[in-house]
């Protein structure tokens, strides 16, 4: 027993010892050293411990998880960079669905035609929108609009606005992006270089140009001629402020003390006063403009028959105003750079608007909103341009109770989720990519070439997409219209469901109109290849060199 006794004893001496000896090495460490010891050893031992963690093994029920080194950021370095290659080799390791975190959040992601469907078809109760967005668009909107109000208010204010997007209205709205258009091309300094020598060859960066373009003409349509008017003005600095809002950091992270914070907060409270007032010295003077959408909403009412607020109103205008610039000028920006790359298809346009709209006399008459959807050609090159370039790669839905994942999605991959069936928890994000869906080799031909003629045939992915998306097949009314039921295509460029944007049919307005007026006008060409895409925007953006050449056509 004494042996045993001592040898113990002896060990605690020896540990003792060393530990006195640590402690005076302990304090012999400069303050540097000590800083770098702890600066270095947490990280990493924060970085071990989040990796043993990943490895206990999870609920069968759980989808897959992405693995991932960094607590809190997860994937959001890969996702961020380059989303695409990221959803496309978890979804070759883990199949349709699977999990990954990014910057604290968990994102269930659900691809293709099916992921689209279960994400984007799925219950409002189950998948919610507003639990998703409300902290990004409400303070560049305004409060009591869009993803601030419950879902069956936002409904209602769909149809509101959809009202004001009437064919009517349509009809009016052509010859105003027209003007605008031409307008823009004979006076920008952007074309200032050939406005005397029209033989020669200029160039342009196109998203500064279409980004232009597209805020004249939606504000010269669906803001009225004083907003217009306005953005020659202090307007036109509101705006940009505004606009400060709409980047990935103020998504992530909505309530940040920056200075672009409280300039985009400032310039709410400015513009709100602005359409505010406007509003009322309408309302005073019956203004008669039966284009006019401020109007219109002014005499929408709510099914309690309550009618819209002054300031719903003015936060309708500014959703209306910001929500689909940024869409509308990216796909602008990527319909040109094809069309500059492919001067077969530039050709094709040109020769349809001879065809269409020519005259003895060589001109090109004006256009109608009803001969603007007659125009194959443009109408493909749009669509392609969607299907290639997705204005938003994600769409996501907060889920506020727990989802069982239809079978049929995603068989699973590994051995120990074999016989299960996935469940979505509660408190995860939902995510459907229509990027993935879109360039999916199993269901395009070619998926990641610029092909418009894939819609020109019938039959195939392109044919199928098309009737989906215009409506051909079933439909549904959500409170705002009868829609395409369609949300299993593999085509989403504006969603599907009761969120699909209601937008869509201004949009393809808009971008026909732009597009034909500056094709009539304008030679274009690109010296370079068509950019990547840029996912470091919150819409997807061509990265530079974006410049485009441009000459101005001789008879028009």
């Amino acid at each position: 027993m004494f042996n045993a006794t001592h040898t113990n004893g002896a060990h605690d001496w020896a540990a003792l010892f060393e530990g006195a000896i640590s402690i005076n090495l302990f304090v012999e460490l400069s303050r540097t050293q000590l800083v770098l010891l702890l600066g270095v050893g947490t990280p990493v031992a924060v970085i071990l411990l989040n990796a043993l963690r990943q490895m206990i093994p999870r609920r069968t029920s759980d989808p897959p998880h992405v693995f991932h080194w960094i607590p809190f950021v997860g994937s959001a370095i890969e996702y961020g960079t380059n989303p695409v290659p990221f959803f496309t080799k978890n979804k070759e390791k883990y199949g349709d669905v699977f999990t990954f975190t990014m910057l604290g959040r968990e994102i269930t992601a659900a691809l293709g035609a099916k992921g689209n469907n279960f994400v984007l078809g799925g219950k409002s109760l189950d998948f919610n929108a507003e639990d998703a967005y409300t902290h990004f668009t409400t303070p560049v909107f305004g409060t009591d609009v869009i993803y601030d109000v419950p879902n069956s208010i936002f409904m209602q204010q769909k149809k509101f606005i959809k009202v004001a997007l009437s064919t009517e209205k349509f009809r009016a709205y052509v010859g105003m992006i027209e003007e605008e258009v031409e307008d823009f091309i004979a006076s920008d300094p952007a074309f200032a270089a050939t406005q005397k020598k029209s033989d020669e060859w200029g160039s342009f960066d196109v998203v500064d140009v279409m980004q232009e373009i597209t805020i004249l003409t939606a504000s010269r349509t669906l803001q009225g001629k004083e907003i217009r008017a306005a953005l020659d003005k202090s307007f036109a600095g509101l705006y940009n402020d505004l606009d400060g809002g709409f980047t990935p950091i103020n998504f992530l992270f909505p309530k940040l003390p920056l200075p672009s914070y409280r300039k985009r907060d400032a310039a709410n409270r400015k513009m709100t006063e602005f359409y505010t007032e406007i509003l009322r010295k309408k309302l005073a003077a019956g203004d008669p403009d039966e284009t006019d959408v401020m109007v219109s909403l002014a005499e929408q009412r709510y099914k309690d028959g309550s009618s819209l607020k002054e300031h719903e109103i003015a936060h309708l205008m500014i959703a209306l105003l910001m929500a689909g610039q940024h869409t509308s000028s990216a796909t602008g920006s990527w319909v040109l750079l094809h069309i500059a790359r492919s001067p077969d298809i530039a050709q094709a346009l040109y020769d349809e608007q001879v065809k269409h709209f020519g005259s003895p006399d060589g001109q090109l008459r004006d256009m109608t909103y009803d001969e603007l959807r007659e125009l194959p050609v443009l109408d493909s090159v749009i669509r392609e341009t969607l299907r290639l370039h997705p204005p938003i790669h994600s769409l996501m839905r907060k889920v506020r109770e727990p989802v069982v994942v239809p079978p049929s999605l995603s068989a699973p991959r590994s051995k120990s989720h074999q016989d299960s069936v996935y469940v979505v928890p509660k408190g995860n994000f939902v995510l459907a990519s229509p990027s993935v869906s879109q360039l999916d080799p199993a269901v395009w031909v070619n998926p990641d070439a610029w092909e418009p003629r894939r819609w020109w045939v019938s039959g195939g992915a392109a044919a199928s997409a098309k009737a989906a998306e215009t409506g051909d097949g079933e439909v549904v009314d959500y409170g705002y219209g009868a829609v395409s039921k369609g949300t299993e295509s593999p085509y989403q460029p504006f969603g599907a469901g009761r969120h699909r944007c209601i937008g869509e049919q201004f949009a393809y307005l808009q971008l026909g109109t732009i597009i034909v007026t500056m094709i009539r006008n304008l030679e274009l060409k690109l010296p370079h290849e068509v950019p990547e895409h840029n996912y470091h925007t919150m819409i997807i953006m061509p990265k530079h060199p974006r410049q485009i050449q441009y000459r101005r056509r001789r008879a028009v």
